[in-house]
């Protein structure tokens, strides 16, 4: 049973998520609200249905983790000149520092997780995740 991908796979990510789950309450986050900060860290203010698209969740689960980070003073929405029915949403400078203390413990992370593995194994192993969520969205797809 330990030997099988999604078993594996299943072990890492729950391993992934105890190793930065203390670290949300630190910074005020919920969870999955550190992926939505981080995409608007890097994308700047976007739609509402952007994010929904691009996280592949329910627009309805992403308008209740933005009114959260709104109410906590992480983003802010504002309106878009060039289409006053879809609105923007945008980092507050508290979203931008607390997407900045987010991305530190990730990498921290990220060195425990790929502590002994090569610069080539490193980069394997990025394309084998990707091939793996590549061929995920092409079964969907059909």
């Amino acid at each position: 049973m330990e030997n099988t991908f999604h078993m594996l796979l299943y072990r890492a990510f729950h391993a992934q998520r105890n190793y930065l789950r203390p670290f949300l309450d630190d910074i005020g986050l919920g969870s999955g609200q550190p992926k939505l900060i981080a995409y608007l860290a890097e994308k700047g203010p976007c739609h509402q249905r952007q994010l929904a698209d691009y996280f592949e969740v329910d627009p309805a689960a992403i308008c209740r983790m933005l009114d959260s980070l709104e109410k906590g003073g992480f983003i802010v929405r504002q309106v878009d000149l060039s289409n006053r029915r879809a609105g923007l949403v945008g980092l507050t400078d508290k979203g931008i520092l607390a997407n900045q203390m987010w991305q530190n413990h990730c990498r921290d992370m990220e060195q425990v997780l790929l502590n002994g593995f090569s610069s080539l194994e490193k980069e394997q192993f990025a394309q084998y995740l990707a091939r793996a969520y590549h061929n995920f969205h092409q079964h969907r797809q059909s």
